[in-house]
């Protein structure tokens, strides 16, 4: 069960990963070794999966975000597997989402120029067989969280 010192290590885990034991152990009203304590316990528990760098989109020359709906008209699960290791073999599609309602998958595709799209579409379409594929291009960003919400945490 946590509580709070330990969702707030994870808060402040969340914001910069490299923070250093002793500002978080400070942060939380911890010693250093009992908040490290708290941090490995986080990670055996599962709350913690992994450590990772947030890289810089523009930086890394891939600014454009584009977001592509798929409908399937074939929903088995040997389709859905072919579906998930296409997508697999393509390193500027960065995340792909099952859903609900009108489409059955989003996929956000990251990409240097808007015009790559058509290398990424043909990629897929190459490997499996859609329905419709459509894209929209994101024109803004304003919301980019790494981060999740801690406080519904147990």
């Amino acid at each position: 069960m946590l509580d709070d010192r330990d969702r707030k290590i994870l808060a402040l885990l969340q914001i910069n990963a490299s923070t250093p034991v002793g500002e978080i152990a400070e942060r939380v009203a911890l010693s250093i070794s009992a908040c490290s304590r708290r941090i490995a316990r986080l990670e055996s528990q599962g709350y913690i999966l992994r450590r990772v760098a947030v890289l810089d989109r523009e930086v890394m020359g891939v600014p454009t975000i584009v977001f592509a709906l798929i409908k399937t008209t074939r929903h088995a699960e040997e389709w859905v597997e072919s579906f998930r290791k296409a997508i697999a073999d393509i390193p500027e599609v960065v995340e792909a989402h099952r859903l609900t309602g009108n489409y059955d998958y989003l996929l956000k595709i990251l990409l240097p120029r808007a015009e790559h799209y058509d290398l990424v579409y043909k990629a897929i379409i190459r490997k499996v067989e859609l329905f419709d594929m459509s894209a929209s291009i994101s024109m803004e960003v304003m919301k980019a969280d790494t981060g999740m919400p801690v406080g519904h945490a147990r």
